[in-house]
């Protein structure tokens, strides 16, 4: 009976020390209850094809701007409404996105403490209040088509000396963990839209006419005039006033247009869409005209002008694009610095681009040596015009300078 008594009194001796222990040093025992190392972030997302809308929001600390761009699938397309409800080509993206999202796991607890959040590059983007500018992280939402939260995550900084892994927590915790991902999040615009603009291939393009001039607004006038006109046949390319180019300096301008890509877009007036989708009975308005003007581009006798000049390409199957350009973009949802710059790209001056489009018989007939054409380019004349009618373009400084070459630029 003594015995017993003996180890009761043991027993309730640790149980009063062990809890003492943890109240003199709670860090020194943490129990598993209090750890998720090992565990999904969201262990309830488990269908790829569930997310209806992304919204990716990158932080420039240059400008001191969160810059949000969302995706999301609506009334039966899928849209960026975060430019002007431009439409996005993001199905597969962000099934692909979501997939990658959806098997993060939390792999090591590197902090608890909110003020190492700005070390680990984790603070939320939208965060106010916050001194620092500095080490504010991407967020990256997913959301089902009713609107519910499927993941949140801010993605940090990558850790250093290990490959594929990042710091990231979720926005409402202040826990930041170490995760391994390969996860690309795209916060550009021109990576979630239909990347083949014009829909024409480099070999296909048989004849560019490079008409550069600048206008001079105060006076009236074109200045600065300099007409190139390029010719292929045979597979080989010549210079109008006598010359051959150089191939690669020939390759580098048709792959700028078989690859061109926009950086942003703006919508162009009503009016003015339905000008060029020819509705009949249409005139321009006067909204119209300094709408045009804004963007560097000119109503007069002679056409349409542009601030910078234009480029007009004839391709193998009749369609003949006309480029023209126009002033330098404002800053804009996904554009750079404030000056219309190209900002992390360092690539130079964004700029307006105004596209058209025409097909004819004749000029498919030429350049397929007389035969009669298929109806596919007159088809695709017809997409591209609706398309092109909709919206200013934007385009980076350095396909700008690609897509002007000068008669010495192309010599060898």
């Amino acid at each position: 009976m003594n015995e017993l008594k003996t180890t009761i009194l043991f027993g309730v001796t640790a149980a009063v020390l062990a809890t003492a222990a943890m109240v003199i040093d709670p860090g020194a025992a943490t129990p598993d209850v209090f750890s998720d190392q090992g565990e999904a972030f969201y262990p309830d997302f488990t269908d790829p094809q569930a997310p209806k809308a992304i919204e990716v929001v990158d932080y420039d600390e240059a400008t001191a701007t969160a810059r949000p761009l969302k995706v999301e699938f609506a009334e039966g397309t899928w849209r960026v409404p975060s430019h002007f409800n431009y439409p996005a080509d993001a199905e597969d993206r962000l099934a692909n996105t979501a997939a990658a999202l959806m098997e993060l796991r939390k792999d090591a607890i590197v902090s608890d403490r909110v003020e190492e959040h700005g070390d680990y590059g984790v603070i939320d983007p939208f965060a106010e209040g916050e001194l620092s500018l500095e080490g504010r992280g991407q967020r990256v939402t997913l959301k089902d088509e009713n609107d519910v939260t499927l993941a949140d995550f801010i993605v940090g900084r990558k850790v250093d000396g290990k490959q594929n892994r990042r710091y990231m927590r979720v926005p409402t915790q202040k826990r930041v963990y170490e995760v391994e991902t390969s996860a690309d999040v795209s916060a550009k615009f021109e990576d979630w839209i239909e990347t083949d603009l014009l829909k024409t291939s480099a070999g296909d393009i048989r004849r560019v006419l490079v008409n550069r001039y600048s206008i001079n607004e105060r006076m009236g006038r074109l200045e600065n005039q300099e007409r190139l006109v390029l010719t292929k046949k045979d597979d080989k390319w010549t210079m109008s006033g006598g010359g051959v180019p150089d191939t690669s300096k020939m390759n580098d301008l048709t792959g700028a247009l078989d690859s061109l890509k926009i950086v942003d877009v703006q919508p162009k007036p009503q009016n003015l869409t339905e000008v060029l989708k020819g509705t009949s009975g249409i005139a321009i308005s006067r909204q119209s005209q300094m709408s045009l003007q804004q963007k560097g581009f000119f109503v007069t006798r002679r056409g349409l002008l542009a601030n910078e000049g234009e480029i007009v390409v004839d391709s193998k199957n009749g369609l003949q694009y006309t480029l023209r350009f126009g002033e330098i973009a404002s800053s804009g949802p996904s554009a750079g610095a404030e000056d219309g710059s190209s900002g992390e790209d360092g690539e130079g001056e964004r700029r307006y681009l105004f596209i058209t489009v025409e097909y004819s018989e004749a000029r498919a007939k030429q350049y397929n040596d007389g035969e009669e054409p298929d109806a596919e380019g007159k088809e695709l004349a017809d997409e591209l015009r609706n398309r092109f009618a909709d919206w200013y373009y934007v385009i980076s400084g350095a396909d700008f300078n690609k897509l002007r070459p000068r008669r010495r630029d192309l010599r060898g």
